[in-house]
């Protein structure tokens, strides 16, 4: 392949089988996911933090990506101690309910919690924990993880509040309707706390990196990197940001419209289309011979 784009081989037939009618799109189950910034002194820019997906994983399997998981509706209902924006300015700014808004933000720093073992929350509304580690921490990384325990139970029993205003909301992507395994996701930009560091130790990945947007973007041309249309889009426009601070200004201004894949007819091709992304685009033959997964860009 040219580039490391993440392209199952079973597409083309579940797309033809969306056009056709015979394919019912799953509902998109709820996501966040984080981009991790760091300040690269060496190189005065900025790193992000990517992990691998193990190749045993069901979705997006040896794809480089960021920290991010389902929403926990568990966490729609319970209020949590809370520190910046608003519920209402969060549920405006990401353009759901209130209820759903909190959760859509608990999930994002309970994934970066889980993956990478940092934790945007502190004893309180102007404080970050500053140290992760330790038998307790882990334990309790663990009870995230296996669903024993609601993030919102997680930052009572420790009495922690949840540092909303360490976020920044940067980008919607809606998983495209062929898909069987389908996610709205919102992506967000923050920074490391001062004191706390990544762990490697996620039970998603096989690896864990911490790398320059642009120097991952050209990895990624190079076909060395393989990674979602999400994943290498959001990593385009980070590459523009020398300093984290910066970035985390500029997520205000971003625009959260979903993003979701188009799948059309054209001549004897169905092309895949993302809006606004032209260099995801695949024409994908109709013809029987070229039915196992060929395409081209």
């Amino acid at each position: 392949m040219a580039n490391g784009q993440w392209y199952p081989p079973e597409w083309p037939e579940r797309i033809r089988a969306l056009t056709d009618g015979t394919l019912t799109p799953a509902t998109p189950r709820r996501a966040a996911t984080v981009m991790l910034l760091r300040q690269d002194a060496a190189a005065d820019g900025v790193e992000v933090h990517m992990l691998r997906r193990r190749t045993s994983m069901k979705f997006a399997a040896g794809a480089y990506a960021y920290p991010g998981g389902g929403v926990d509706p568990r966490d729609d209902d319970r209020l949590v101690r809370w520190a910046g924006p608003t519920r209402a300015e969060w549920a405006e700014r990401l353009g759901v309910p209130e209820p759903e808004a909190q959760a859509i933000v608990c999930a994002a720093v309970r994934e970066t919690f889980e993956e990478a073992g940092v934790l945007l929350a502190g004893p309180t509304p102007d404080t970050v924990v500053d140290d992760t580690t330790g038998e307790r921490w882990q334990a309790d990384r663990q009870a995230l993880i296996d669903r024993d325990l609601s993030f919102a139970e997680f930052l009572e029993n420790r009495g922690l509040v949840l540092r909303s205003d360490l976020l920044g909301a940067w980008a919607r992507w809606i998983t495209p309707e062929f898909e069987p395994r389908r996610y709205d996701t919102w992506f967000f930009v923050a920074a490391l706390p001062a004191g706390q560091r990544t762990s490697d130790d996620s039970s998603e990945a096989d690896r864990t990196v911490w790398i320059g947007p642009g120097r991952a973007a050209a990895q990624y041309d190079r076909g060395e990197l393989t990674m979602m249309p999400p994943t290498i889009a959001t990593l385009r426009t980070l590459a523009e940001y020398a300093r984290v601070g910066a970035a985390l200004d500029g997520a205000a201004g971003r625009d959260l419209t979903p993003v979701l894949a188009r799948a059309r007819m054209e001549d004897d091709e169905l092309v895949l289309s993302w809006p606004g992304h032209d260099e995801f685009t695949k024409h994908i033959p109709t013809g029987k011979s070229e039915s196992n997964g060929g395409a081209s860009s």
